[in-house]
Formats: C-alpha cells, structure tokens, sequence
C-alpha cells in the first residue's frame, strides 16, 4: 500500500526578508516557522529545509536498522541516531552525516556496523539523498 504524506509551506515576502509556516498536514502534528536566516546563517529560533529533512533521514535510518537487526534475530533495545545535513548557500545540500549510537544485545561491533551500513544505503530516505554524500559512524553503547 502506498502512503502519500504531506506539508504545506505559507510564505510571506521576499526570500531574505521574508518568512513561512511549515505545516505537517498528514499528522497535523505542527506547525513550524521557517525563513532564510535559519538556512543560510545558521540562526536558531526557526527551523529549515535541512533540519527538516535531517529529521526525515534520522527517523529513516533508525526504522531501517531496526528492521534489519530485528530480521536478523537481533532486536535492539534502543537506537540514537542524529543526521546533521549540511548547507551552503550557493550550492546547495552538501552531505549529511549519520551519527548513530545502540544498545544491540548479542552483537559483536563489526556486525553492528555492517548493519549500519547496510541500513545507510538502503533506507528509502537515503537512496532520495543518492546526489549527496551519506557518511556514518556507528557504535554500540
């Protein structure tokens, strides 16, 4: 079954001065303020596109390793994982980098990251993210 989710950016002025509202319409889970400064100069008090979707790879990435390890009889406890995606103004996405800590009884460190891997090229936001480096580091706690 094929899911559709949806968000409706409203935005108000010009690209610097101007500023929008993210709504998250599929879950109506919030509402989230954006504007330029937040993407080009790093200023905290809004989201943008990159946190966005630094959320979207993190929560990929976790269900997809998850997935695998629980397939493997390796159900883990808990999984941490932080995707920090990276902007320039001028061009563009960068990169985004999988910072990824879990509690995985059973499991030696090497299996561990080949999952990780594994989990970094196959999750769906990841082949999306296929113009852009994915890098990772991956560890058991």
């Amino acid at each position: 079954m094929a899911v559709t989710s949806e968000a409706t950016t409203v935005w108000k002025g010009s690209l610097i001065e101007g500023s929008g509202d993210v709504h998250l319409d599929s879950s109506d889970s919030g509402t989230f303020p954006v504007n330029w400064a937040a993407r080009s100069e790093g200023v905290r008090d809004t989201t943008n596109p990159e946190e966005l979707l630094a959320a979207a790879h993190s929560s990929c990435f976790s269900m997809a390793l998850s997935h695998a390890l629980a397939g493997a009889g390796h159900p883990p406890e808990s999984l941490q994982t932080t995707a920090a995606v990276t902007f320039e103004a001028g061009r563009g996405v960068l990169g985004s980098h999988l910072l990824v800590s879990a509690r995985v009884p059973d499991l030696s460190e090497e299996e561990f990251e080949a999952f990780a891997e594994d989990a970094k090229t196959n999750c769906p936001i990841s082949q999306a993210l296929a113009g852009i480096p994915i890098t990772i580091e991956a560890e058991l706690a």
